[in-house]
């Protein structure tokens, strides 16, 4: 990939990158969205932070990435890893809280009692109902005063604007979508606000887009999930860690319509993500072969942290189900990926990809 010698420079002076110095090995993340799917990017970057041979560069986030990313950079501005750690999950606890106020007991009655009879949860009445709803009144309609939950958690859990002064945080890049252009948007740490992470976690069936500076935006996912390029042309390290939410691959065929449309949706929230495989792929078979000039172009080493199995198991209703058991069971999977990600992996961090990028996204 095309570097510049003087965004090296500007990035290369945080505490985590000097600690890369003494023996920590940077790298960048790469978080993707998907609801309360989202726990499961909690969890990896738990066990991360835990990891002090690790030095955390830049992250480039989507949708609930987002959210994580900068309620953990908020969390190690004021607390270190300690401190990230705590924020994240006081964050996750309080989304499961806002859950439980606003689902009333006999809906998680219903809902035992259905899967118990061998229902698929997207099958469950009030999935149906739900999805019904949404494709026959648009959020302008449903909810005129652009209720949210997330903005106020959101608020609540990060100081934006220290946030943004903080020399200490590791750089962020957070994707929305244009709405009129299609173009993807970046913010970054000097333009964070509690409305550029919610117009990066915009899902247009549910919320009205978010404005910002006249134009306005919905969720990142659809121009990238997350983006690459960002790391690539204004991260120090070369190693990118993508954390998988989404399933890249389905090993059944859906049938019934909230299974088509759950994976129609992976498919989009994929697609660019695999565009900037393909890339990557390109320029390092280019490097290989000698055929570009190796001082302005890097080798970018790609990894993985991910678990498709177990994501398999949850449909689309489920990202949207705060119930702490659930996102508990999210976040040990996700630190339990992560873990073996470093047990088999470490030593792949600034040597080589971890990965087959040909065989698992091309």
């Amino acid at each position: 990939m095309a570097t510049d010698d003087r965004t090296h420079q500007q990035t290369a002076c945080t505490p985590e990158q000097i600690a890369a110095r003494n023996g920590r090995k940077p790298v960048n993340l790469a978080l993707q969205g998907g609801g309360v799917h989202g726990a499961f990017g909690w969890g990896a970057l738990d066990r991360l932070l835990e990891d002090d041979r690790l030095a955390l560069d830049a992250i480039s986030a989507t949708s609930a990435g987002a959210i994580n990313a900068v309620v953990m950079a908020s969390g190690m501005s004021e607390g270190g890893r300690s401190g990230a750690r705590a924020k994240l999950e006081l964050f996750w606890r309080e989304i499961s809280r806002y859950g439980e106020l606003w689902a009333p007991p006999q809906a998680a009655m219903i809902e035992a009692w259905f899967t118990a009879a061998g229902w698929s949860r997207d099958q469950l009445p009030a999935h149906v109902a739900f999805q019904s709803l949404v494709h026959l009144w648009s959020p302008y309609q449903l909810n005129p005063l652009d209720y949210n939950p997330l903005r106020d958690l959101v608020r609540r859990s990060v100081d934006f604007e220290a946030l943004r002064r903080c020399p200490h945080a590791p750089r962020l890049f957070l994707s929305a979508t244009n709405v009129r252009s299609g173009k993807i948007r970046i913010f970054e740490n000097g333009e964070l606000t509690a409305d550029a992470v919610l117009a990066s976690a915009c899902l247009p069936h549910i919320f009205k887009a978010v404005e910002i500076g006249g134009e306005h935006y919905w969720d990142g996912g659809y121009m990238g999930n997350p983006a690459i390029y960002p790391l690539i042309y204004r991260g120090a390290s070369q190693d990118v860690v993508i954390v998988h939410i989404n399933p890249l691959y389905q090993d059944r065929l859906p049938t019934t319509a909230p299974e088509i449309l759950d994976r129609m949706n992976e498919i989009s929230f994929n697609s660019s993500l695999l565009r900037e495989m393909r890339v990557i792929q390109f320029v390092t078979r280019l490097i290989d072969e000698e055929r570009l000039d190796p001082s302005r172009y890097q080798r970018m080493f790609v990894h993985a942290i991910s678990d498709d199995a177990e994501m398999r198991r949850h449909g689309a209703w489920s990202k949207l189900n705060p119930d702490w058991t659930f996102v508990t069971r999210l976040r040990d999977a996700g630190r339990a990926a992560a873990s073996r990600w470093l047990e088999a992996h470490f030593d792949a961090v600034g040597v080589r990809s971890s990965v087959d990028i040909a065989a698992t996204y091309l």
